[in-house]
């Protein structure tokens, strides 16, 4: 923990204040969920959008940590019980990606903002190049990101900030503002978004995402919304970690793009078909990156000779190659945009548990939701509730 001694610049740097786990948890979540950000090269995952789109479930890992922030945000500035948490956010840089001098209520819009804390989910160099985060004046002028730090500042112009250009990789983080106003309460807006959302039934079929709308997958440089130029991002990120979608309705149109994402697939690798259908590409994305998540763990896993792989017929890889160029108009963008070959398919068979795994981590934690969502409404507020095994 480093305190500055700088009044007149008031900010705090929090060493390893997330676990390895907790910064792992919330990379899967935001590189299988994530939408085009508000920046060129940035890409933002919202708790709003979580709820949207059928994965609420998924906000569970975010409680405990607002939590502590948030405690700690009032603890450090002298202003306990008296803030709001106003957004919470996980923001990926990539390559091109830059913010010069600002703060961060330097909007009307965000005058209600009056603390922030960034928490960095992974590491300058190892990682990422570029996106060092600088202050303008005052003690921590440069801060280097390592995984589960977290710095908090005031919103004010008392911490105007830049963050240098990522030059490679992608530079991971979850943002949270606060706020003394509770007209701006992020919780009450998320609970109120929960109780619209039909919770009860636990049945497999409710914890399968929903693709929103294919603009808010579609990349591009210029932020075209015509599909002309640039990528999609689910496509993108499956891409690069080595895998091909094969879509199962034959009669799929190779000139839609909102179609691709709805419709079910399976996954190629090679001339390799693995024989497992997803429902729709959101839901391949997830258990891939969960895959991902979890190789470790697989890895001394023992599996049972279950799987299905069967060869990728030629007229099926014609389909996919059309729905490739189609998905992704600019190849070599999303190669440097995702890092193309940062990560490697070990084999099917451990992906096959890991579709399992997945489908049982969904289930505890939608399971935890339910059980919270009651004290949450009583309370207007989004807190960890302790129960007692009865």
């Amino acid at each position: 923990m480093t305190y500055p001694e700088d009044e007149e610049h008031p900010r705090l740097l929090l060493r390893n204040f997330l676990s390895a786990q907790e910064c792992k948890e919330l990379e899967f979540i935001h590189k299988s969920n994530c939408t085009v950000g508000y920046r060129p090269n940035v890409f933002s995952t919202t708790l709003s959008h979580l709820i949207a789109t059928n994965c609420a479930h998924l906000i569970m890992p975010f409680v405990p940590i607002r939590e502590r922030l948030k405690e700690k945000v009032e603890e450090f500035f002298g202003c306990e019980y008296e803030l709001f948490i106003e957004f919470t956010g996980l923001i990926s840089w990539t390559r091109g990606a830059s913010i010069g001098w600002h703060s961060d209520d330097n909007r009307d819009y965000l005058k209600q903002r009056d603390f922030a804390a960034v928490c960095y989910l992974n590491n300058y160099g190892d990682d990422f190049k570029g996106g060092l985060f600088h202050f303008q004046v005052g003690d921590l002028a440069t801060i280097v990101p390592s995984s589960g730090d977290v710095v908090i500042y005031t919103a004010d112009s008392c911490n105007i900030h830049a963050v240098d250009e990522v030059i490679d990789g992608e530079r991971l983080t979850m943002a949270l503002w606060f706020s003394r106003d509770a007209a701006h309460d992020e919780d009450a807006k998320l609970i109120s978004l929960l109780s619209q959302t039909p919770l009860r039934n636990n049945g497999p079929e409710l914890l399968l995402p929903l693709p929103a709308s294919s603009d808010m997958y579609w990349f591009s440089p210029e932020h075209a919304s015509s599909y002309e130029f640039g990528f999609d991002i689910c496509c993108a990120r499956l891409h690069v970690l080595g895998y091909d979608v094969v879509y199962s309705e034959e009669k799929i149109s190779c000139s839609n793009v909102s179609e691709l994402l709805i419709e079910r697939l399976r996954l190629a690798r090679g001339d390799d078909l693995f024989d497992y259908e997803f429902v729709n590409i959101l839901h391949a994305l997830q258990v891939v990156q969960f895959y991902c998540w979890k190789a470790s763990d697989l890895k001394s896993t023992e599996v049972e000779n279950i799987i299905k792989v069967v060869p990728l017929l030629p007229s099926q890889m014609e389909k996919s190659l059309c729905l490739k160029s189609i998905s992704l108009k600019v190849l070599h963008l999303a190669e440097s945009i995702f890092s193309a070959g940062s990560a490697k398919h070990s084999n099917w068979a451990h992906l096959t548990v890991a579709i399992a795994m997945w489908g049982d981590y969904a289930h505890r934690l939608h399971k935890e939701l339910v059980m919270c969502l009651p004290h949450w409404k009583t309370h207007q507020s989004i807190f960890q509730v302790s129960f007692d095994d009865k």
